[in-house]
């Protein structure tokens, strides 16, 4: 039988050591979707976030996909500590090598019990729906050698996130179907997507959430909980420190600042 502990703890020593992955020794390395995830929980409970905050859903939009290589979504939890409102001030030099994402994500109103889930179900199950800025890490070498199992135990990328949070703009009322999002650098660099690109809906990927191997690993999704729904561009990979923010109008924007 599997045993997900001993992935788990050298998966946290080596971000500890901010030391990148490339391959797990493979006497202890998940062969599976099924037992990734449990090396993910058992590295939450190692990190004191069960349960946790939320997750982080990846490769949900068309340009993520091709990015990456991948043709489904991978999702990883989030720590209370890694969760920032409405702005983060982050130190540039805790990360192996920092990116930033642009991103919509929702908090949910109620529990969404681990199996299938309809885009219905998803869309009553959310209770707020705002901006947000992932914090991505690459750690890893090849990942063709790393294996995507693997991935998914380390939280695909995952580093921290930041939310706008609660806000007086009825999301309810909005196309969230068809929002156009923004990410920029204060050195200019930009780049722009629309949430349809998405699974074609946002709350698809929250749907997709709930019937995962990671939302069961976790027992479900609870009332709560803050959802990264994914990045409607590629990461952009950060060479130095600088200013991040994320819009999509008419939701409050949010903004990373990177301190040496």
């Amino acid at each position: 039988m599997f045993d997900p502990l001993p992935a788990a703890r050298l998966l946290q020593r080596l971000r500890q050591d901010r030391t990148p992955l490339t391959r797990l020794p493979a006497a202890i390395a998940p062969a599976s979707a099924a037992e990734g995830s449990a090396v993910q929980a058992a590295l939450a409970a190692l990190m004191d976030a069960v349960p946790p905050v939320g997750f982080k859903i990846g490769a949900t939009g068309k340009r993520m996909q091709a990015y990456l290589g991948v043709n489904a979504p991978i999702a990883g939890f989030i720590r209370h500590a890694d969760l920032h409102r409405h702005q983060a001030t982050l130190r540039f030099d805790d990360f192996i090598k920092p990116g930033v994402e642009c991103e919509v994500a929702v908090r949910l109103a109620r529990d969404v019990p681990p199996g299938p889930c309809s885009l219905p179900q998803a869309l009553a199950a959310v209770g707020d729906f705002f901006a947000g800025i992932e914090i991505v890490d690459n750690r890893y070498g090849d990942l063709a050698e790393l294996g995507m199992p693997t991935l998914l135990a380390d939280q695909m990328y995952h580093g921290a996130a930041v939310i706008s949070d609660r806000h007086d703009i009825d999301w309810h009322g909005l196309p969230i179907e068809a929002l156009c999002g923004r990410i920029w650098l204060d050195d200019g660099t930009t780049d722009e997507g629309i949430t349809s690109d998405l699974l074609g809906h946002p709350l698809n990927g929250l749907a997709w959430l709930a019937g995962s191997a990671e939302a069961a690993a976790f027992g479900g999704l609870k009332a709560g909980q803050v959802v990264m729904l994914g990045s409607v561009t590629p990461p952009l990979w950060l060479r130095a420190p600088a200013t991040v923010t994320v819009a999509f109008p008419p939701l409050p924007p949010v903004t990373v600042r990177w301190q040496p």
